[in-house]
């Protein structure tokens, strides 16, 4: 069996840190370092920081909590996941996550295929490595957000939107 490309190391605090709507999200691996069949992020959220409601069309989506709490909500189940927990979320199903906690929270996300990365990169604002806070987002930053999205197949529910 011949690689198709090279090994990815990433050491605490390098690669790639974007904060997205208030999270900081530092990538681990990139659609470009394995071929397209996933990318990976250590995800960092503040309390009151998570996505609204919204639908992948093109991509799993995976979560291992490291460090505190995280609410996700699956279809119309509501689950509290503390560390250790592990979640897998299929194409085309409903879901958010928030902390609602008033610790931060920390998590690994898998998305398979990669892609979602490339949306982080023009819908966030780099921040430096090893950044714990993200600039608040901004309603431009939402906004954008909403514009954004279904160019990488996410449905975005927002209630009023």
């Amino acid at each position: 069996m011949t690689m198709t490309h090279s090994p990815t190391i990433r050491r605490p605090g390098e690669g790639i840190s974007i904060g997205v709507v208030g999270d900081v999200y530092r990538i681990l691996a990139t659609g470009e370092e394995t071929d397209g069949k996933y990318a990976m992020f250590d995800a960092l959220v503040p309390p009151g920081g998570g996505p609204p409601p919204h639908v992948h069309t093109r991509e799993e989506e995976s979560f291992y909590i490291l460090e505190g709490e995280i609410t996700f909500l699956v279809g119309d189940q509501r689950i509290v996941a503390t560390a250790g927990m592990f979640a897998n979320v299929s194409t085309g199903c409903l879901h958010a996550f928030k902390n609602e906690s008033d610790k931060p929270a920390r998590m690994i996300i898998t998305v398979a295929p990669s892609g979602l990365e490339k949306m982080f990169m023009e819908v966030g604002h780099p921040v430096e490595p090893g950044a714990t806070q993200a600039p608040p987002p901004t309603k431009a930053d939402i906004d954008k957000l909403l514009a954004i999205a279904p160019n990488y197949g996410i449905e975005i529910r927002v209630p009023g939107h």
